[in-house]
Parts: structure tokens; C-alpha cells; sequence
């Protein structure tokens, strides 16, 4: 079974989670702000993923789940479970492994490009995948790299992109599950009401997607199959 960890209403996991439905695995979606419960043990997971939301990852006072979700993913991380981490989710995983997460250098809110470390190249992760990643992002917050982590992406706007700790635990600051349902929803919740520039910048994003949906989820296809592959490689062992 793959988890899926929600942390907002709009934020699903739409085409990671089409993906591994269409690869048979069993998907359980937990609503944690609707007050779904973790689970209470780690059996019979083949992997997790958390998902991203508009949230910090210290204000658990407010979200309480967050709380919760960190001592989960610890449990994750000691136990090798393959664990993806998106936007929120890849700072989520972070914090969980140690690391601090404060201010990107810059806000990014659109497509935009991301480039591969050395190490990058030679990860299971992005096997096979053509640089530059063109991806979408929307986020404020940066995650560091743990200590015991390694950097897998960057670029100059915000130079913690992607990273990896443990053996197949990732998380990456980008969305690559996506479709124009997100940008519609995220646009219309996240952006002032009646604002034109906003207005704008919606349709700019939206047409920007119609260009680039083809090979923007050929992309996300690959990862999702080199995760797969990740995935039934640490059941191997």
C-alpha cells in the first residue's frame, strides 16, 4: 500500500497518485486537516508520500497534525520506508531528518527551471530524466539539506531544489504531479480576490501549462517510474 499524507483540500495527489493506481497498487489518502489518523505501525506499507500545503512546518500549535505527521516520518526514516516529500512534504522530511527549514531566497510561483547536481545525475530518482527540469512551483520556504543528506537539484532562486537522506527517502521543493486543476485551485485560493495582476498571472501560468503539459508530465512519469523502481528494489532487500 502507498500512503499519501494530505495536508490541505486542494492540494491531492493527482497525477502520483493516478500513477501508482494504474501500476496496482492499493493508494490510502489520509485528510490529516480533517483529522484523519496516522497509522499506528508500519507494516504493510510499500511507501508514503506527503503531499504540500500552504502551512509552515513549525506551526504545529495551529495545525496540530504537524506535530503528529514529524514523529510519523521519523518512524519512516528508521525503518528505510521509500518516502517522497513535495513542497511541503520535502520540508516536512527535513525537519523530520534534523534539518532546519527557514525563507527561500526568492518566492517562486510558476514554471520554471531546475537543474541537477552531480549527484543528482547518478540518483535512481532522476534517472533518464532530460535537464533542465521544467517544473511548476509555488512556495515561499526553502528547506536546508540534512546533515547526512545529499543535494540532488538546485537553481539560483532557490538553491535546495531536491534532496535525498537514507536510502531511498526524498524530498523535493517542486510540484510534478500537477495538472490546470491544481493551478486553477491553488490561483483562486492562494491569490487576493479581484486582484488583476493575480488575474494575470493565472492565465499566464495556465497557458504556460497548455505549452508544456506533454513533456512536463513525461517528466513527472519518469521519476514516478524510477520511484517505482526504488520502491520494489528496497523490497528486494
Amino acid at each position: 500500500m502507498i500512503l499519501i499524507l494530505k495536508h490541505v483540500e486542494i492540494e491531492g495527489p493527482e497525477t502520483i497518485g493516478r500513477f501508482f493506481t494504474d501500476e496496482g497498487f492499493e493508494i490510502r489518502v489520509l485528510d490529516l486537516y480533517k483529522g484523519d489518523r496516522l497509522p499506528g505501525t508500519f507494516d504493510h506499507l510499500d511507501a508514503v508520500v506527503s503531499l504540500g500545503g500552504p502551512m509552515n512546518v513549525y506551526e504545529e500549535d495551529k495545525y496540530p497534525f504537524l506535530k503528529e505527521e514529524n514523529v510519523f516520518l521519523r518512524g519512516v526514516l528508521e525503518r528505510g520506508i521509500p518516502f517522497m516529500g513535495i513542497c511541503l512534504g520535502g520540508q516536512l522530511i527535513a525537519k523530520a531528518s534534523g534539518s532546519k527549514v527557514g525563507r527561500s531566497p526568492e518566492k517562486e510561483i510558476g514554471f520554471s527551471p531546475v537543474q541537477l547536481t552531480a549527484a543528482g545525475k547518478k540518483d535512481p530518482l532522476f534517472q533518464g530524466v532530460a535537464e533542465p527540469l521544467d517544473v511548476f512551483q509555488w512556495h515561499e520556504d526553502m528547506f536546508e539539506v540534512p546533515a547526512a543528506g545529499t543535494l540532488l537539484a538546485s537553481s539560483p532562486a532557490c538553491p535546495h531544489q531536491a534532496f535525498r537522506v537514507g536510502p531511498c527517502a526524498y524530498g523535493v521543493q517542486f510540484h510534478i504531479e500537477i495538472t490546470d486543476q491544481s493551478i486553477r485551485e491553488w490561483s483562486d485560493a492562494y491569490f487576493p480576490a479581484g486582484d488583476r495582476t493575480f488575474a494575470e498571472k493565472k492565465k499566464a501560468m495556465l497557458a504556460d501549462y497548455q505549452k508544456k503539459k506533454d513533456q512536463f508530465h513525461d517528466v513527472a512519469d519518469k521519476i514516478y517510474a524510477n520511484f517505482l523502481e526504488i520502491i520494489l528494489t528496497s523490497q528486494r532487500h
